[in-house]
């Protein structure tokens, strides 16, 4: 997908103003606060800013964190990843590819099946249904 971009000013028209201080200001959501912590549902979470697909639901795993958990993105080019020095740590932080939207950040402390977790913002996804076509 080409790079989306836009201003300060059109982000902020565009997002809530909790979606805009995390996605486009590096914040954190409280755990357990956010809405996707504990959803169960069947389909494909993707970037609250540009609409690009993100994570598959089948990936997503119970971390204990408070923060939606991932074990891998829904396809590999679909996130970027930024060494972060902020807070005193050395973290991986990841964004979306397509708009730089901050989204959370990655950790080696997942599942066997990748070995990863990725710790997602829920106010920077929105949730899309599987169709349920008979």
């Amino acid at each position: 997908m080409p790079k989306i971009i836009k201003s300060d000013e059109e982000w902020k028209t565009l997002l809530s103003p909790e979606a805009y201080s995390v996605a486009r200001h590096h914040g954190t959501e409280r755990a357990f606060s956010g809405e996707y912590a504990d959803f169960k549902g069947d389909g494909i979470y993707t970037c609250v800013c540009c609409g690009t697909p993100l994570f598959d639901s089948s990936a997503k795993f119970d971390s204990g964190t408070g923060w939606p958990s991932y074990d891998q993105p829904i396809s590999p080019d679909a996130l970027k990843e930024n060494r972060d020095i902020s807070h005193g740590m050395i973290r991986v932080e990841i964004v979306c590819d397509t708009c730089d939207a901050h989204l959370g950040h990655v950790f080696p402390d997942g599942p066997k099946t990748t070995g990863l977790r990725y710790c997602i913002n829920s106010v920077c996804l929105k949730f899309n249904p599987r169709s349920q076509e008979c």
